[in-house]
């Protein structure tokens, strides 16, 4: 009887639909606790015994992992918008991370993706191949004309890297007091921006 009262009192489909259903209750508990969850977490939210979700996913890695990569979507297409416009390098990814590294912090599932914050999800973290290539889609999303801007295949894997390190010290030391918005804008424009900038145009 009470595998029958799980699932909400719908039973899924398949199992397709049934691995979707928990990959979206683990996104929206992460989402409301602001951290990594267990999958008694996740069991209990959809009314099934633990061995259900473990038929679907047998450690709990692959489950944050599911969660965060089904949040990647949603991510790209705020940042898409945030920079909607900016043509100019500098400062589309002075935007870029900024928005990044406030929507990280807001987005736990994707914070547990790009920066490792839960065991053997990314022992690299940030500067895993891995958030390299993530990195790589967020930029070519931009409105910038990379190729006109001197940046070939190589030049922009070695941008992405870069913008990466940069961004990871943020998370692992904001300072104190952080900086205000404005104040981080300014900084990443002076270094940052002067870094992209560095690259020769196109001739």
């Amino acid at each position: 009887m009470a595998r029958r009262r799980g699932w909400g009192g719908s039973p899924p489909e398949n199992d397709e639909d049934a691995a979707q259903r928990i990959v979206d209750a683990a996104v929206e508990l992460i989402g409301r606790t602001g951290t990594a969850i267990s999958i008694a977490d996740v069991a209990e939210t959809l009314g099934v015994i633990r061995q259900t979700v473990y038929r679907y996913f047998p450690k709990a890695d692959d489950l944050m992992r599911a969660a965060a990569i089904a949040s990647v979507d949603g991510f790209l297409d705020r940042l898409a918008e945030r920079v909607r416009g900016l043509a100019d390098p500098a400062e589309a990814m002075t935007e870029g991370v900024i928005f990044t590294l406030a929507d990280v912090r807001r987005t736990p599932h994707l914070g547990i993706l790009l920066t490792g914050d839960h065991p053997s999800l990314n022992r690299d973290g940030l500067t895993s191949a891995e958030a390299r290539g993530f990195g790589l889609t967020m930029i070519r999303r931009f409105d910038v004309d990379w190729e006109r801007h001197g940046y070939d295949d190589a030049a922009l894997e070695g941008l992405v890297e870069y913008v990466l390190r940069t961004m990871q010290s943020f998370f692992l030391s904001p300072g104190s007091p952080p900086r205000t918005d404005d104040e981080l804008r300014a900084y990443l424009r002076r270094w940052l921006g002067t870094a992209i900038q560095a690259q020769p145009p196109r001739l």
